[in-house]
C-alpha cells in the first residue's frame, strides 16, 4: 500500500538478505497469496517487485555482508542513499547480524535498524540486548516495534484522551473504579506449542501524516520482504501482556505530554511505568486450555494434546493479573490484564468502569457506566449510559453511544499497522516505539514473577477450550 499510494520516496529499493536460496521470483509466489491486491492492481503490483532483489548470505559471514554493502552500492543513490535495516530475524542472530551492519554495510545517508520483538526474556537478558544495540547504534536509530502501536484505535487513546474537555475531569480515582485491558484469541496453538511453550502467554504474543514522502525525504532502501528463513524459528504472538496490554494501559493512565514530541510522549509512559511495582504472583492467575468435548474437532484437544508442547508442561496459556498505579491520579485503581488462548472469540480492547451514581434513586436499577475502546476486531469506541426505557413509565434501561467505524468511514481504508510504523520510521518518527528505558521498566515490572513462576511450576488452572476466560 506505501507504494501504490506513492508514500514511498523515489527511487526506493527493497533489498532481501537472507540464508535462503530464495529469489525475487520465488518471494513473489510465496507473498502473492496474502497480498490484498484487485486485478487492477497488476501494473503497479509488477513495477513494485521490479524494485527488490535478493542477496544470499550467512549471518556471521563478513563476506557475505561485505557482498550486501556492494549490492547497496550499486543501486541508485549508491552508498548517499539511506538504508533501513529490518531485523525480521530470531533474536539467536541479533548480536553477528548488527555487528556485521554496523561495521561493514552503513551508508553516508541516515541509517536505522528496526527490531522485533521479543526484546529479551527477561530484565537481564533484554538489558543485555539493550547495552549490545547502544554499543553500535545511537539510540535515534534504533525503533524497536511493537506493532500493536500502529494499530488505529491505540493510537486514537491520545486523541480521545486529550483532544476532548469531557474525559479531563473524569479520567481520575475519584470516578474510575477500574480499568481492564483485555487480549483473547479463539485459537491454540495449532502445532507450535513448541516454540509458544519457550514463551507462554505473559511473555509470548498518534502521528501526523506525512506529505507524500518523494516531496521530502531523499532516496531510501528500506526492510526486506517479510518471507520467511526456513532456518529461523516459527512466530506466533508473544509479549502479550508484558507488551501489548502494558503499552495500552501506559496510554490509558499517563499524563498528557507537553506535546506530540515522540520523547515528550514516551518520558510520560515511562514516568507511568515508575509508579508500578514488580507484579506479585498472589495478583496473578494462571490457566491453561483443556479439550472441550462438546466443541469443534479443534476444540477437542487441549495445550498438552499438541504433539510439540513437552509433557506435563505447566506453561499458561491464560493470564489474569492485577497491577495498580502509585500516584495522585490512579491511587488505588485496578488495572485488570487478561490475555489469553482458545477463548471463545477474538477480541482486545480497553474497558474503563466508572463508579456508581452516589444517591441513587433509582432503586439501584441503574449500572455502571463504561468507556470501552475496541481494539479489534471492528474497530470503535463506545459508552454504556442509562437512558429512559421507552414507554409510560420512569424506568432506567442500559444503552450505548456507538462510534463504530465501519458504519462512521464507510469509504475510509484503515492502514495496517505495519504501514504506519514503517512509514514512521522513514520519517525518522519514534513516537510509536519502544524506547530502552520505557522497556527496562518493563520488563522490571514481570521478570520477578515470571521467574516465579518458572521455578515454582505450579499446576495452571485448566479451562475448556472455548470458554470466555
Amino acid at each position: 500500500w506505501l507504494f501504490r499510494d506513492g508514500l514511498l520516496p523515489d527511487a526506493t529499493r527493497v533489498v532481501g538478505f537472507a540464508r535462503s536460496p530464495l529469489t525475487v521470483e520465488l518471494i513473489r509466489e510465496q507473498t502473492l497469496p496474502y497480498l490484498k491486491v484487485t486485478p487492477e492492481d497488476g501494473p503497479r503490483l509488477a513495477a513494485f517487485f521490479a524494485l527488490q532483489s535478493f542477496v544470499r548470505g550467512q549471518y556471521g559471514d563478513e563476506a557475505s555482508f561485505r557482498a550486501l554493502d556492494a549490492h547497496l552500492r550499486a543501486l541508485p543513490g549508491g552508498g548517499h542513499a539511506h538504508r533501513l535495516f529490518y531485523l525480521a530475524l530470531p533474536p539467536s542472530v541479533y548480536t553477528p547480524v548488527t555487528q556485521h551492519l554496523r561495521g561493514l554495510c552503513m551508508g553516508e545517508g541516515w541509517n536505522r535498524v528496526i527490531v522485533e520483538k521479543p526484546f529479551g526474556r527477561d530484565l537481564g537478558s533484554s538489558e543485555e540486548l539493550s547495552a549490545h544495540l547502544s554499543s553500535l547504534f545511537r539510540e535515534e536509530q534504533i525503533y524497536r516495534m511493537d506493532h500493536y502501536l500502529g494499530k488505529e484505535m491505540v493510537q486514537s487513546l491520545m486523541v480521545l484522551r486529550f483532544g476532548n474537555r469531557i474525559f479531563g475531569p473524569i479520567w481520575n480515582r475519584d470516578n474510575v473504579a477500574c480499568v481492564v485491558l483485555t487480549f483473547k484469541e479463539p485459537f491454540g496453538t495449532e502445532g507450535r506449542g513448541g516454540y509458544f511453550d519457550d514463551f507462554g502467554i505473559i511473555r509470548c504474543p498518534g502521528v501526523p501524516r506525512c506529505p507524500p514522502l518523494s516531496s521530502r525525504c531523499p532516496p531510501v532502501s528500506p526492510r526486506p520482504p517479510r518471507v520467511p528463513d526456513p532456518l529461523a524459528a516459527p512466530a506466533p504472538r508473544r509479549d502479550v501482556m508484558q507488551n501489548h496490554l502494558l503499552q495500552l494501559l501506559c496510554l490509558v493512565a499517563m499524563e498528557k505530554p507537553a506535546s506530540t514530541d515522540p520523547d515528550d510522549v514516551r518520558d510520560e509512559k515511562v514516568k507511568v511505568l515508575k509508579c508500578i511495582s514488580p507484579v506479585e504472583l498472589q495478583d496473578v492467575v494462571l490457566g491453561q486450555y483443556v479439550g472441550n468435548p462438546e466443541g469443534p474437532p479443534e476444540a477437542q484437544k487441549g495445550y498438552l494434546d499438541d504433539p510439540t508442547v513437552p509433557a506435563g508442561s505447566t506453561t499458561p496459556t491464560f493470564a489474569a493479573a492485577v497491577l495498580r498505579v502509585a500516584n495522585e491520579r490512579w491511587d488505588g485503581v485496578p488495572f485488570v490484564l487478561r490475555c489469553g488462548k482458545a477463548l471463545n472469540e477474538r477480541k482486545a480492547e480497553v474497558r474503563l468502569q466508572f463508579r456508581e451514581v452516589p444517591g441513587d434513586i433509582f432503586a439501584r436499577q441503574c449500572k455502571r457506566n463504561e468507556l470501552v475502546v475496541r481494539v479489534q476486531p471492528r474497530e470503535a469506541v463506545y459508552a454504556k449510559l442509562n437512558t429512559k426505557k421507552p414507554g409510560m413509565f420512569l424506568r432506567p434501561e442500559e444503552s450505548e453511544l456507538d462510534l463504530t467505524y465501519g458504519s462512521r468511514y464507510k469509504d475510509v481504508k484503515l492502514p495496517d499497522a505495519y504501514e504506519r510504523l514503517l512509514l514512521d520510521v522513514i520519517c525518522g518518527n519514534q513516537m510509536h516505539f519502544v524506547r530502552s528505558d520505557e522497556l527496562r521498566e518493563a520488563w522490571r515490572i514481570f521478570t520477578p514473577l515470571l521467574h516465579q513462576i518458572e521455578q515454582q511450576r505450579q499446576p495452571p488452572i485448566p479451562y475448556p477450550y472455548g470458554r470466555c476466560g
